[in-house]
């Protein structure tokens, strides 16, 4: 079967955070498929995209069913709470609330870590319900005296929901649909917010008042005590943490994968590479949101590497014909460029990581993501950090030899073995190369 790698250059490691673009494009290049007129002949009844629903009635069911309570210049509900930061115009980007049109506790709306036993149109309904009011601002401005921007700080501070009211200044209109980022519903230039009183989370508020403590540390001390990655991501994208003069506000994308970088290799440094080497190959499995995700444990010294192979008709490849692989790796020494394919290299790195330095074990790790047609469209990189959270949960399928391994994944997996054996940087270094330790044993 066919298939196409295809890497954008690479970009150094949150240099420059307003010239990251999009990384990695995954479409064919040797043949070009329109589906220009699939939509069109369809019209969700024939599910000629190969999908089990059609991804344009579910986004246009789920705004209907709240657009008659979000299409208006005044928001009256509960943030979850919830912020998001953009990255267009950078250094100048909007700052956002977000509320919904619901009085109550709406927590749930902005935690991806309790998604994971919803249906994709359960979510995407509750996330477009979120309208984001934006405020423009310099991202130096974080440490600025001003209303809204206190306001906003104050709420990624909060540690339940906290009931609040927009003003904009027009009707909110347009959704996000993303691959970093979960769905984001409707917004409009934010013309004034007032929150009730609040709870604020103690150790976050006692960490932004701390400003001789750099922000790595404040995330680490966070993270231990166990606040959940979602909240950690939001308080970092506001500027509540940091020397004080070098805290800004983070776009949300970039937030997300600094936070899941950041921690995944404190715990490879500190953590996992002291830790002995497994003796058996460990294969954990699980399929989350019409994806597969495959776990590979190898006895040998850290390593990782994360390849996903998308298939005909799903969200990054249109294709009829082709599947589009991506994927990057990192030796024991670890990385010092930006991952071609994205926020969803770290992601998986932290929940493995997390897995590792939990059992004190250390391992070189292959993780394989096959996604089907079933994925309907893209939900974020929380996705696959879950994704892989769940695989880790499951039963170990343990084996004495690579060649074990190998007959389970040609067993297992969709995509050819030699197909796997081709991208694989991991399984070309176990095959085709034998180790300086080969030459004494």
């Amino acid at each position: 079967m066919k298939f196409v790698k295809k890497f954008k250059k690479k970009v150094p490691w949150l240099s420059g955070f307003q010239d990251i673009k999009k990384l990695l494009e995954l479409t064919p290049t040797k043949k070009k498929f329109s589906r220009r007129n699939i939509c069109l002949l369809c019209r969700g009844t024939k599910l000629l995209c190969g999908k089990s629903r059609c991804p344009i009635l579910v986004k246009y069911y789920s705004f209907s069913a709240i657009k008659p309570l979000i299409r208006r210049k005044e928001i009256d509900g509960s943030s979850p709470p919830a912020i998001f930061v953009g990255r267009y115009g950078y250094p100048y980007v909007n700052v956002s609330p977000l509320v919904p049109p619901i009085i109550g506790d709406t927590s749930l709306l902005d935690t991806p870590e309790l998604w994971k036993d919803l249906d994709v149109s359960e979510i995407i309904k509750f996330r477009f319900s979120l309208v984001r009011g934006n405020f423009k601002s310099h991202v130096r401005d974080a440490t600025k005296s001003h209303r809204i921007i206190n306001l906003v700080q104050e709420l990624a501070m909060a540690k339940n929901s906290v009931e609040s009211y927009m003003v904009l200044k027009k009707e909110p209109r347009g959704v996000i649909i993303d691959s970093d980022l979960q769905p984001m519903g409707p917004s409009a230039p934010l013309e004034n917010i007032d929150i009730n009183s609040l709870k604020t989370n103690h150790l976050i508020e006692k960490l932004y008042e701390d400003d001789d403590l750099k922000a790595l540390e404040a995330v680490k001390i966070l993270y231990k005590r166990g606040l959940l990655i979602s909240s950690i991501i939001r308080a970092f994208s506001v500027g509540l943490f940091g020397m004080k003069n070098e805290r800004r506000f983070v776009p949300t994308r970039w937030s997300i994968t600094a936070v899941d970088s950041m921690l995944s290799n404190w715990l490879i440094n500190e953590f996992i590479k002291g830790n002995p080497i497994i003796s058996e190959y460990r294969v954990f499995e699980t399929t989350f949101f019409g994806d597969k995700f495959v776990v590979i444990l190898i006895p040998d010294a850290w390593s990782y590497e994360f390849i996903e192979a998308w298939y005909p008709g799903t969200t990054w490849n249109p294709s009829k014909e082709y599947i589009a692989i991506g994927g990057d790796w990192e030796y024991y020494q670890g990385r010092t460029t930006y991952a071609s394919i994205g926020g969803c290299y770290y992601a998986a790195r932290l929940a493995v990581t997390e897995y590792l330095a939990k059992q004190r074990i250390q391992a070189r790790v292959l993780i394989l993501r096959e996604a089907y047609p079933d994925h309907l469209m893209p939900l974020g990189v929380w996705h696959v950090r879950e994704g892989v959270r769940k695989a880790l949960k499951e039963k170990a399928l343990k084996f004495d030899t690579l060649q074990q391994v190998i007959n389970y994944m040609r067993e297992s997996l969709r995509l050819s073995l030699d197909t796997w054996l081709s991208v694989s940087r991991t399984l070309l270094d176990l095959t085709k190369q034998r180790k300086l330790t080969d030459f004494f044993s």
